[in-house]
């Protein structure tokens, strides 16, 4: 077990307690809804699907929806949930992409929200990624703007300080993704040690698997 997986399974059964989460999780949904048609014959996948706060959103619009996530204690919330809910079509899994392991399956739409900042390079995880989407499939993936270190009160488990959208997007192309198109899907207004107020942009990058010929 690595050092980021221990502090996300210590944080796990108090991560539904602050609102902010829920809210930026309804955010995220609606701009990717607004972006990808989302048809009830889908499978999707959350990728580092935390307790499943973006995960559940999508379970009413899809066939399927997995989330994945290397936290075996926030894994343990979702699937609590799943159980309290009785829902059918909803999976969890514990599998590290980061350090290669790769989900059974293929998906039509794979999202991400706030997961990328942990990983420490980024580039290979988006290249298995962009290998689980069928073809014409999507990959949607939210996280910060740089934020200057601003965002986390501490840097343990934090990798990078938000992303540059353009180098991002580079990174999307790098991985054999098209139509990659970027706009801001929420913002999030957090509270600094100090007390202060500040609003943090979070974007969502989308971008295409190409069909086969």
């Amino acid at each position: 077990m690595n050092e980021e997986t221990t502090i996300f399974d210590n944080r796990a059964a108090a991560w539904d307690d602050i609102p902010r989460r829920a809210k930026l999780a309804a955010d995220v949904a609606r701009a990717i809804c607004n972006t990808v048609k989302i048809i009830p014959e889908m499978d999707v996948l959350d990728f580092g699907c935390g307790t499943g706060l973006l995960t559940l959103r999508f379970q009413p619009l899809a066939r399927s929806i997995t989330g994945i996530d290397s936290s075996k204690g926030m894994l343990a919330v979702l699937e609590e949930k799943i159980r309290e809910q009785g829902l059918t079509n909803v999976t969890a899994q514990c599998i590290d992409v980061e350090n290669g392991k790769i989900p059974d399956g293929k998906y039509d739409l794979i999202v991400s929200s706030m997961t990328f900042h942990h990983i420490r390079d980024v580039q290979p995880v988006l290249a298995i990624l962009s290998t689980l989407l069928k073809p014409a499939g999507t990959l949607a993936i939210a996280d910060l703007d740089n934020d200057n270190g601003k965002f986390h009160d501490t840097p343990e488990g934090v990798f990078h300080n938000g992303f540059d959208r353009y180098i991002m997007k580079n990174q999307f192309e790098a991985a054999g993704l098209t139509c990659v198109r970027n706009r801001t899907a929420a913002i999030v207004q957090k509270e600094s040690p100090s007390g202060e107020i500040r609003p943090f942009t979070v974007f969502l990058m989308t971008g295409r698997k190409e069909m086969t010929v």
